[in-house]
Protein backbone atom coordinates (compact mmCIF):
# COMPACT_ATOMS: atom_id res chain seq x y z
CA UNK A 1 0.00 0.00 0.00
CA UNK A 2 1.58 3.05 -1.06
CA UNK A 3 0.01 5.16 2.33
CA UNK A 4 3.03 3.13 3.78
CA UNK A 5 5.89 5.51 4.16
CA UNK A 6 4.26 8.53 3.56
CA UNK A 7 5.12 10.35 6.62
CA UNK A 8 8.96 9.68 6.46
CA UNK A 9 8.53 11.26 2.59
CA UNK A 10 6.54 14.21 4.34
CA UNK A 11 9.07 14.94 6.88
CA UNK A 12 11.89 14.73 4.13
CA UNK A 13 9.93 17.17 2.41
CA UNK A 14 9.72 20.00 5.10
CA UNK A 15 13.27 19.04 5.69
CA UNK A 16 14.36 19.69 2.06
CA UNK A 17 12.01 22.94 1.75
CA UNK A 18 13.17 23.99 5.09
CA UNK A 19 17.03 24.14 3.92
CA UNK A 20 15.93 25.35 0.30
CA UNK A 21 14.66 28.51 2.13
CA UNK A 22 17.75 28.89 4.42
CA UNK A 23 19.94 28.70 1.17
CA UNK A 24 18.18 31.67 -0.27
CA UNK A 25 18.31 33.61 2.53
CA UNK A 26 22.17 32.61 2.85
CA UNK A 27 22.67 33.16 -1.50
CA UNK A 28 20.13 36.72 -0.89
CA UNK A 29 17.83 35.15 -3.48
CA UNK A 30 13.94 35.78 -2.35
CA UNK A 31 13.25 31.49 -3.21
CA UNK A 32 13.86 28.62 -2.00
CA UNK A 33 16.88 27.05 -3.46
CA UNK A 34 17.30 23.35 -4.23
CA UNK A 35 14.56 22.73 -1.55
CA UNK A 36 13.28 19.30 -3.45
CA UNK A 37 16.82 18.20 -4.39
CA UNK A 38 17.66 18.37 -0.19
CA UNK A 39 14.69 16.76 0.41
CA UNK A 40 15.34 13.48 -2.13
CA UNK A 41 18.70 13.84 -0.65
CA UNK A 42 17.24 13.08 2.79
CA UNK A 43 14.72 10.50 1.50
CA UNK A 44 17.66 8.31 0.27
CA UNK A 45 19.87 9.09 3.06
CA UNK A 46 16.73 8.09 5.98
CA UNK A 47 15.45 5.17 4.18
CA UNK A 48 18.37 3.40 3.52
CA UNK A 49 19.85 4.06 7.09
CA UNK A 50 16.21 2.69 8.18
CA UNK A 51 16.45 0.12 5.89
CA UNK A 52 19.95 -1.35 7.13
CA UNK A 53 18.92 -1.04 10.82
CA UNK A 54 15.81 -2.97 10.13
CA UNK A 55 13.74 -0.13 11.33
CA UNK A 56 11.29 -0.18 7.66
CA UNK A 57 8.60 -2.98 7.28
CA UNK A 58 8.33 -4.17 4.05
CA UNK A 59 4.78 -2.37 3.07
CA UNK A 60 6.79 1.20 4.13
CA UNK A 61 9.80 0.53 1.75
CA UNK A 62 6.88 -0.46 -0.89
CA UNK A 63 5.82 2.59 -0.53
CA UNK A 64 8.95 5.09 0.03
CA UNK A 65 9.56 3.13 -3.67
CA UNK A 66 6.67 4.06 -4.90
CA UNK A 67 6.76 7.67 -3.98
CA UNK A 68 10.55 7.52 -5.05
CA UNK A 69 9.27 6.66 -8.55
CA UNK A 70 6.85 9.38 -8.75
CA UNK A 71 8.97 12.17 -7.50
CA UNK A 72 11.06 12.60 -10.86
CA UNK A 73 8.13 13.36 -12.67
CA UNK A 74 6.51 15.67 -10.19
CA UNK A 75 10.20 17.82 -10.02
CA UNK A 76 9.99 17.63 -13.73
CA UNK A 77 6.74 19.23 -13.70
CA UNK A 78 7.50 21.84 -11.10
CA UNK A 79 10.53 22.76 -13.15
CA UNK A 80 8.62 23.37 -15.77
CA UNK A 81 6.63 26.02 -14.32
CA UNK A 82 9.37 28.07 -13.43
CA UNK A 83 10.32 30.97 -15.18
CA UNK A 84 13.74 30.71 -16.82
CA UNK A 85 14.16 34.24 -17.85
CA UNK A 86 13.05 36.09 -15.15
CA UNK A 87 15.50 33.56 -12.98
CA UNK A 88 18.19 34.86 -15.57
CA UNK A 89 17.62 38.44 -15.68
CA UNK A 90 16.61 38.71 -11.53
CA UNK A 91 19.74 37.00 -10.24
CA UNK A 92 21.45 36.14 -14.04
CA UNK A 93 25.06 35.70 -12.33
CA UNK A 94 23.84 32.76 -9.88
CA UNK A 95 21.62 31.15 -12.33
CA UNK A 96 24.20 30.61 -14.78
CA UNK A 97 27.11 29.36 -12.05
CA UNK A 98 24.45 27.12 -11.22
CA UNK A 99 23.74 25.67 -14.56
CA UNK A 100 27.23 25.54 -15.15
CA UNK A 101 27.75 23.56 -12.18
CA UNK A 102 25.34 21.19 -12.53
CA UNK A 103 26.60 20.18 -15.50
CA UNK A 104 30.44 20.11 -15.45
CA UNK A 105 30.37 18.55 -11.52
CA UNK A 106 28.31 15.53 -12.81
CA UNK A 107 30.55 15.35 -15.99
CA UNK A 108 33.70 15.25 -13.72
CA UNK A 109 32.32 12.62 -11.45
CA UNK A 110 31.99 9.82 -14.48
CA UNK A 111 35.28 8.73 -13.92
CA UNK A 112 34.96 8.37 -10.05
CA UNK A 113 32.30 6.81 -10.79
CA UNK A 114 33.18 4.31 -13.23
CA UNK A 115 36.58 3.15 -10.99
CA UNK A 116 33.71 2.32 -8.05
CA UNK A 117 32.30 -0.42 -9.49
CA UNK A 118 33.63 -3.85 -10.23
CA UNK A 119 33.84 -4.83 -13.94
CA UNK A 120 30.49 -7.83 -14.60
CA UNK A 121 30.09 -10.07 -17.41
CA UNK A 122 29.26 -8.86 -20.80
CA UNK A 123 24.96 -9.08 -21.27
CA UNK A 124 24.08 -12.34 -23.36
CA UNK A 125 23.66 -12.26 -26.91
CA UNK A 126 20.11 -10.93 -28.14
CA UNK A 127 18.56 -14.45 -29.89
CA UNK A 128 16.69 -13.91 -32.85
CA UNK A 129 13.41 -15.96 -33.15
Amino acid sequence: MVVYGLALLAGCMFLGLFCGDVLGVITGVNSNVGGVGFAMLALILISGKLMKEGKLSEKAQEGISFWSAMYIPIVVAMTACQDVASAITGGGVLAIIAGIVAVVIPLLLVPVLQKLGKPSDPLPPIEQD
